[in-house]
């Protein structure tokens, strides 16, 4: 479970409601809070180190976290006991942390539409002209093919 996704408000209270309502999961409830009070805690703490983490788990004083890369992994080892610390005056007996390197599933972006650029004729015009008033030598022949190619194309 990501504590800390894009969706959380809408995911985390339909995850609670749907907890409530059946008493046998409603046990898992204050275990949930529990591990999201945890993760905004750590993120308060570190919040460019964690952004890329998640707790995988906190049972006996271990806290287990998960980064997605090994060299993210080596940057928050360093921090490790300035966390350790900071938690521990925020009452939570942590008394191990460990790292965990794992793959996780990236946040898709949606596609990137492509526009067409468009030139007004003046624009048009213009370019025509100057691959009229270029000097035809070796050096300006590949920019004269070009711009005749273009506006070939934007006419």
């Amino acid at each position: 479970m990501r504590f800390n996704s894009p969706n959380q408000n809408r995911n985390a209270v339909g995850a609670t409601d749907f907890l409530r309502r059946h008493d046998k999961l409603a046990a898992l409830l204050p275990a949930v809070q529990r591990m999201a009070s945890l993760q905004r805690d750590c993120a308060a703490v570190l919040p460019t180190a964690f952004a890329y983490c998640e707790i995988l788990s906190f049972e006996g004083g271990v806290l287990v976290l998960s980064t997605p890369n090994a060299a993210l992994a080596a940057k928050l080892k360093q921090q490790l006991p300035q966390l350790q610390e900071k938690l521990a005056h925020k009452g939570w007996q942590i008394n191990n942390i460990r790292l965990k390197v794992q793959m996780m599933k990236s946040v898709s972006t949606p596609p990137v539409e492509r526009r067409e650029l468009s030139l007004p004729p003046t624009a048009v015009d213009s370019f025509a002209e100057l691959s009229e008033t270029l000097e035809p030598t070796a050096q300006n022949e590949k920019l004269i093919a070009a711009l005749r190619a273009m506006v070939a194309r934007r006419r």
